[in-house]
């Protein structure tokens, strides 16, 4: 009998977490990762062509990133599941990839129940049902730990890259770490490139004065994250010699998401109940960066997105209560890069005047 062929796997792109889903699909399910190209231009012009009009932008992104998924060769699709109106993105982003005429498997994880751990076995097993469980387990947890180190060295390459004085050596040290996860083949691959990276970061020498403009980030959950999505807004902040705090990624949100709980604890004063997939944390987060006496908040969110809308009053609060200015910036397709620069270049302008005067 020969053998099943293996499965050309995709997932959305989005931000650089792709190099842990290949991690996970190629080492622990024995499938091929078709790597998605890198968001462009082109990329949001299919998603919004084939998008009904008031979706929100993030949906868009991911329907055209499929959509040069399948171009590229794979011909099976993974979706997410989500607690806000992504939730329902699979349903219909595989209903109008078929009409569109594509032949592909999707595999919408909203359709199992992840807090079973016989769902987990079940999707294993559709993915591939030759694969060894306890294998899977030990590598699906190395992909996990890839997670951790990029949102790591992520974090510390925000907080400093702005002050490299160097002229580039801190952001090619950070381009070699994304390198090493992207052809990671194995456990000692990983922690290799990690140890590299937060050897090669710290090596760089930094002209940063004691007290830099702090600025927190906040907002709805793949906007805020990926830098196509949000115009660079990391980068061009940090160019402007700015030190940026972003809390929400994958490894917070999900790997250690039980601690939102305790967060909830901290602002009931603020939200007696939930109020989205994100509310809960930008707020506690947004909080926190006032109390440490931050210089500035910004806020993204895509247009229409339903929770950060519900969230933008009570940043007002927080803003008016501690006297931190919050910068609120919506995305859509049509979103201008000068126009976001020019907002960028005033709110900078503002927040250290601001910083001065005090």
């Amino acid at each position: 009998m020969a053998d099943t062929p293996r499965r050309k796997i995709s997932f959305p792109r989005y931000a650089e977490y792709n190099c842990a889903f290949r991690y996970i699909v190629e080492q622990a399910l024995g499938a091929k990762y078709i790597m998605p190209p890198a968001l462009t231009k082109r990329t949001m012009a299919l998603g919004t062509k084939y998008s009904p009009d008031f979706v929100c932008t993030p949906f868009k992104t991911l329907l055209g990133s499929m959509i040069e998924s399948l171009e590229a060769g794979a011909d099976t699709l993974l979706m997410t599941h989500g607690l806000c109106r992504l939730g329902y993105y699979g349903e219909l982003l595989e209903q109008i990839l078929r009409d569109l005429g594509y032949e592909f498997d999707f595999i919408n994880l909203s359709d199992y129940d992840m807090s079973k751990k016989k769902e987990y076995i079940k999707l294993v097993r559709r993915i591939n049902p030759k694969v060894n469980p306890a294998r899977f387990l030990a590598q699906f947890m190395e992909g996990v730990r890839m997670v951790e180190y990029l949102d790591e060295i992520t974090a510390e390459y925000y907080q400093n890259c702005g002050f490299d004085a160097t002229g580039g050596e801190y952001k090619r040290a950070y381009q070699d770490f994304l390198t090493a996860m992207y052809t990671a083949r194995g456990r000692s691959d990983v922690e290799k490139g990690y140890r590299a990276a937060r050897r090669a970061l710290r090596a760089v020498p930094l002209n940063k004065p004691g007290r830099p403009l702090r600025v927190g980030i906040v907002g709805e959950f793949y906007t805020v994250m990926d830098p196509f999505s949000n115009l660079e807004l990391e980068r061009k902040l940090a160019d402007m010699r700015v030190e940026i705090h972003r809390w929400m990624n994958v490894t917070h949100q999900f790997i250690h998401h039980g601690g939102q709980k305790n967060m909830h604890v901290k602002i009931q004063d603020l939200c007696a109940y939930e109020m989205g997939p994100t509310a809960t944390a930008n707020i506690w987060f947004a909080r926190e960066c006032a109390e440490r006496r931050f210089d500035g908040l910004v806020h993204i969110k895509s247009a229409s997105c339903t929770p950060e809308i519900d969230v933008m009053p009570v940043l007002q609060t927080i803003s008016a209560d501690y006297k931190i200015p919050v910068l609120y910036l919506t995305y859509d397709a049509q979103t201008s890069d000068v126009g976001l620069q020019t907002r960028l270049e005033a709110f900078y302008d503002m927040i250290d005047m601001r910083k001065k005067v005090l």
